[in-house]
């Protein structure tokens, strides 16, 4: 029997993982708000994911990032696209299957992420690292003009203005010794601060595995986009893909979006449903 004539016995409008999913990221963004407000604590700084070698990383993140989001609106376009295109999957997996696609799916995008990411900074972290080892003053103030010098916090944009300062007075005043303790203090900040200040929060990556899984299974169902423009579900997910790579690679390091996420979840979507495939007397 093929996916296309496949009719479950009973649909369930929320079924129970998506039902589950939804209360959660409710409750997340519910405490994150509360905790921001009250005791301008973020929450995001805990269960969003850091990247690998920071300080602020824990391996859990890579489960409770995904329940974390910037705000309402972020939430809710995550959600509806989960419900819209989840729950048919769930009803035709079942509960266990699904849990574990969306679970692999978001592991898959957030690794995929930093993985790009450690490609894209470090360069940068080598040349800190080398200056640290051994500081010279022309290339410190070459630094801030080259490609390597980002701002990726508010904090360290402030650390830069007062930096300036201080470093302009020591100039003036003929104190090298104290420029150079100057420059290493925040090369060190700096290389603290570019590895810390990435988090990733949010359900996209699951979500966009869950819409290649849709895709796959149901290509040739109609979606209307706008709810206006009829186009077939397989092409809808290409052309969604081919705009998340195009975004991908076109942005750069500290983009808001993390389009390579996206691509991820796809991309270990795919993995594992022709892993399925090739092992379906396994399905369950």
């Amino acid at each position: 029997m093929s996916y296309q004539e496949y009719r479950p016995s009973s649909f369930q409008i929320l079924p129970p993982v998506i039902k589950n999913i939804l209360i959660i990221n409710v409750i997340f963004l519910f405490a994150q708000s509360v905790l921001r407000n009250a005791y301008n604590i973020e929450l995001s700084e805990f269960l969003g994911l850091h990247y690998f070698f920071a300080d602020k990383f824990k391996v859990y993140q890579f489960i409770t990032y995904m329940f974390m989001h910037g705000d309402f609106f972020h939430l809710l376009s995550n959600m509806f696209a989960l419900w819209m295109f989840g729950s048919v999957l769930e009803n035709f997996w079942g509960p266990k299957r699904f849990l574990t696609f969306y679970l692999v799916t978001g592991f898959g995008a957030a690794l995929t992420h930093y993985v790009i990411f450690y490609f894209q900074i470090t360069p940068t972290v080598d040349f800190v690292n080398q200056y640290i080892a051994s500081p010279d003053l022309k290339q410190f103030e070459e630094f801030f003009q080259s490609g390597h010098f980002k701002i990726v916090s508010v904090e360290l944009k402030d650390q830069v203005e007062t930096l300036i300062a201080q470093y302009n007075g020591m100039e003036a005043a003929g104190d090298k010794p104290g420029m150079l303790r100057a420059s290493l203090e925040f090369m060190n900040n700096y290389k603290d601060e570019l590895l810390n200040a990435p988090v990733v929060v949010g359900a996209s990556g699951s979500v966009f595995g869950v819409l290649l899984a849709f895709g796959m299974l149901f290509p040739n169902t109609m979606l209307y986009v706008y709810f206006a423009i009829p186009i077939k579900a397989k092409y809808f997910v290409i052309i969604y893909g081919a705009i998340e790579l195009f975004s991908g690679i076109q942005g750069a390091v500290g983009d808001n979006v993390a389009h390579f996420a996206h691509l991820g979840g796809m991309l270990f979507g795919f993995i594992l449903i022709k892993y399925w495939g090739k092992h379906h007397n396994q399905f369950y």
